[in-house]
């Protein structure tokens, strides 16, 4: 940190509080996984389910954030690891808030997940590995990203010419080869139910969660 002579507000109103008043918990949902394995995708479906339900939520998104806040930045190892260190920070502050973030990175690199989950309490910070075969990535690739990093005109591409380091110990694993986007999502949906980030009494009150 080059900044010196710096404190850490705490405010009145407690991310408890927050939570109180809307209902469910303040959280992160951090999907991680290849290139067209379907985060995108499962991220927005998720976040139309969770506001329909009246959460209040949001999606981070790698090419978004990289319009933005990271616009200074590449795809270098060193880049990358910044890239996912600031997102976290932004997550951190969302979930703080109240908010069920859904953060959806490749974040190849185990280590810089594994920095950002201890940015969090512990249960605020769930990993969903989104598991796709590199085959069946290709295959939904409309952009040809991988034909390009294949034929060397992108440089460190995830899952070619760059790796992907996979989860050990994430809280969910979702297979999409073979599953619908409104499936996976209804597999993390149940999760939030089973975990209580969303209680009975919400989804009762909310026939839209169902």
């Amino acid at each position: 940190m080059k900044s010196t002579n710096i404190l850490w507000n705490d405010f009145e109103i407690s991310k408890q509080a927050r939570e109180d008043r809307n209902g469910h918990k303040g959280a992160c949902i951090w999907l991680t996984g290849l290139s067209c394995s379907g985060k995108t995708t499962i991220a927005s479906e998720l976040q139309v389910r969770l506001f329909k339900a009246g959460c209040h939520t949001y999606i981070l998104d790698g090419d978004n954030i990289r319009h933005g806040l990271n616009k200074n930045l590449g795809f270098s190892p060193e880049d990358r690891t910044e890239n996912i260190s600031r997102i976290g920070h932004v997550a951190k502050l969302f979930a703080e808030a109240g908010v069920l973030v859904i953060a959806a990175f490749i974040s190849p690199y185990r280590k810089d997940r594994d920095s950002v989950r201890k940015e969090f309490t512990k249960g605020d910070f769930i990993e969903v590995f989104i598991n796709t075969p590199l085959s069946v990535c290709e295959q939904r690739d409309t952009k040809s990203l991988y034909k390009k990093a294949r034929a060397g005109e992108i440089k460190e591409f995830t899952g070619v010419s760059a790796p992907y380091e996979y989860p050990e110990n994430p809280e969910l694993i979702v297979e999409t080869e073979n599953k619908s986007k409104e499936e996976s999502v209804e597999t993390i949906m149940r999760y939030l139910f089973e975990k209580n980030y969303l209680t009975e009494e919400y989804l009762n009150s909310h026939p839209d969660a169902k």
